[in-house]
């Protein structure tokens, strides 16, 4: 058997990304962007996804507060909560959080939208009349994601770094100001920036996927629901992957 013969469903999907990623910078690198359409992107993957997220993120400061008291308890270093928390929750726990949040209600929403365009032959039809569909309904979304899944990382870190400030004072009673100077003196250059960039790859990342499922959807209604379902899929897993990557990196540069 010609082993180069053999068909890697995963390297055929990995290739068809990839060549779909390449177009999305070729076209994007063109002039006349879709800047209205942008901006309705940014709306609704922005602030649409706000409630959400500031939900989770303040129940994940305060969860991980209540949590972590017991064990510092135990060797006398209370008075270390808050700033051991706003690490964690800066550097890693926040951004990862709100990257599955947006894989979740972003790409799954994006590949069953596009999904349906093409089902319903919507894209074929903008194709026909002389609309650069790919354009118009592709790159406005990958920048919007690009661009919104950071804000919405900061909005996540800001509001579980309240929750942590609550779950303190349940047990115990630190001042507002006293917190706050712990949180500020635990975090350096090293822990803010890395987190920031990591979500411009995550966002990234989100929006290539459920663009490139729901584009690319097939076999009828059956194919919009396949389709959502592994944008959620693939995206949680390219998140994971560039958090390890970027783990690494920054290691590597000394910033941990």
């Amino acid at each position: 058997m010609d082993i180069f013969k053999i068909e890697s469903p995963f390297l055929k999907e990995a290739g068809e990304i990839s060549r779909f990623t390449s177009r999305f910078f070729k076209e994007a690198s063109k002039p006349n962007q879709e800047w209205e359409v942008f901006l309705n992107q940014c709306f609704w993957v922005g602030y649409k996804t706000l409630t959400l997220v500031g939900i989770t993120a303040f129940i994940i400061g305060l969860v991980l507060t209540i949590q972590s008291r017991p064990t510092l308890l135990e060797f006398g270093a209370e008075s270390l909560l808050p700033a051991m928390v706003s690490v964690s929750l800066v550097r890693e726990i926040s951004p990862v959080i709100v990257a599955l949040i947006c894989a979740g209600k972003i790409g799954s929403g994006m590949g069953a939208e596009l999904g349906s365009m093409r089902v319903t032959e919507q894209i074929d039809a903008m194709e026909v009349s002389g609309t650069n569909p790919f354009k118009y309904l592709v790159v406005t979304r990958v920048w919007a994601t690009t661009l919104m899944v950071p804000v919405l990382s900061s909005v996540g870190n800001a509001v579980s770094l309240y929750g942590g400030y609550l779950g303190v004072n349940i047990r115990g009673h630190v001042s507002w100001n006293l917190y706050w100077f712990q949180v500020f003196d635990a975090l350096s250059f090293g822990d803010v920036l890395p987190s920031l960039i990591k979500t411009f790859f995550f966002g990234f990342a989100i929006g290539i996927v459920g663009c490139y499922k729901g584009y690319n959807s097939q076999k009828g209604t059956e194919g919009v629901g396949r389709s959502a379902t592994t944008a959620v899929i693939v995206a949680s897993l390219l998140v994971f992957i560039l958090d390890l990557i970027a783990v690494q990196v920054t290691d590597l540069l000394g910033l941990t």
